[in-house]
């Protein structure tokens, strides 16, 4: 077993993009002088790396740094500390020659279609601005062929083009903002709760178009999402993240058949099962998250974890690796009879 807090040189080249000892502190400022007095650990050393073509999975309950993680990859937000590689480019330590080359290689769908686009804009104006900044097109007829193209891949059609978001549906208006995104030629694309917005209804249709586009143009993503059932239908590896940090990682089918931290295994516990009259004994976690501003010593989990010992309250587990599993946790547990195996080891 070993430790992959930090990615080798040899494992960054066989990834597009890769995140190494990443932090994201906030500083809280109070008084006069607005001296710094604490930091909000939103994103507190995080590390994984994902492979050309392939989607990795982000989930988490709601303040776990999901989102702030996403944000610091592409330097909408400052990091704190850390590295990220994409293509081999230090992104955080890119110049602005560099950058804007890397924000047209690397895109973002938001949550919110709507707050997302420019109500004052139509869908061509929109489509045709990004291809202006990122120079794609050097005309307006090769604009007005490639948004036309655009849109026919994402369900929509030349009567779209001269539409207000305002009169669109929600799905529409997330496939606009797909085609946005797809203006530029990316490799990359963080998908940030991209349906969850939207109608049930609708619901699978994006995530199938997403797929569908993603072997149609070789994408890579980075899927974030509270929703178990869809990122398990999207991902092909899953992190699991609690309070700033990622506590287990793993193939999809790994992470959903044998969860091996506490956390994931209650996270796998409560997904809904599609049978009306199937009884599923639910136990939900006792207590809340603690507050980022002040994190617990110890395993962040462990004043919420049955499993938890003196160890635990004073000893951080490092992220350690076996067969390809990933987990951050003292000890190995069998779930099934809620017994502790063993410890977990650098050995």
């Amino acid at each position: 077993m070993k430790s992959l807090a930090i990615y080798t040189e040899s494992e960054s080249k066989q990834n597009l993009l890769v995140v190494n000892g990443l932090k994201v502190w906030f500083p809280i400022k109070s008084g006069i002088f607005q001296k710094t007095i604490g930091y909000i650990r939103a994103v507190d050393g995080v590390s994984f790396g994902i492979e050309k073509g392939k989607t990795l999975g982000l989930v988490g309950e709601s303040g776990s740094g999901k989102t702030t993680i996403a944000r610091a990859i592409l330097r909408l937000v400052k990091a704190t500390a850390g590295e990220v590689y994409f293509d081999g480019i230090n992104v955080l330590k890119a110049n602005k020659v560099q950058m804007r080359e890397l924000r047209r290689r690397m895109q973002i769908i938001f949550q919110d279609p709507y707050a997302s686009l420019d109500p004052r804009q139509t869908v061509s104006s929109l489509l045709r601005e990004a291809m202006i900044i990122h120079g794609v097109t050097k005309n307006k007829y090769e604009a007005y062929q490639k948004s036309l193209e655009l849109l026919r891949k994402v369900g929509l059609d030349e009567e779209h083009l001269y539409r207000f978001p305002h009169e669109f549906s929600g799905g529409q208006r997330q496939r606009i903002a797909i085609a946005r995104a797809l203006v530029a030629n990316p490799d990359f694309l963080i998908l940030d709760e991209p349906t969850s917005f939207l109608d049930v209804s609708v619901q699978a249709s994006v995530l199938n178009l997403l797929k569908d586009l993603q072997k149609d143009f070789n994408l890579t993503y980075l899927f974030i999402s509270h929703n178990l059932a869809v990122v398990h239908h999207m991902s092909d590896k899953i992190a699991v993240m609690y309070l700033g940090k990622i506590v287990e990682l793993a193939d999809k089918n790994s992470i959903y058949r044998n969860p091996k931290h506490p956390y994931t295994f209650q996270l796998m516990r409560a997904i809904p099962v599609p049978d009306p009259e199937a009884k599923k004994k639910i136990v939900p976690l006792e207590g809340d998250v603690p507050s980022p501003i002040n994190i617990p010593p110890g395993c962040r989990f462990h004043p919420r974890c049955k499993y938890a010992t003196e160890k635990c309250r004073k000893e951080e587990p490092v992220l350690l690796e076996k067969n390809g599993h990933m987990v951050a946790c003292h000890y190995e547990i069998d779930f099934s009879s809620g017994k502790k195996i063993g410890e977990m080891s650098n050995g």
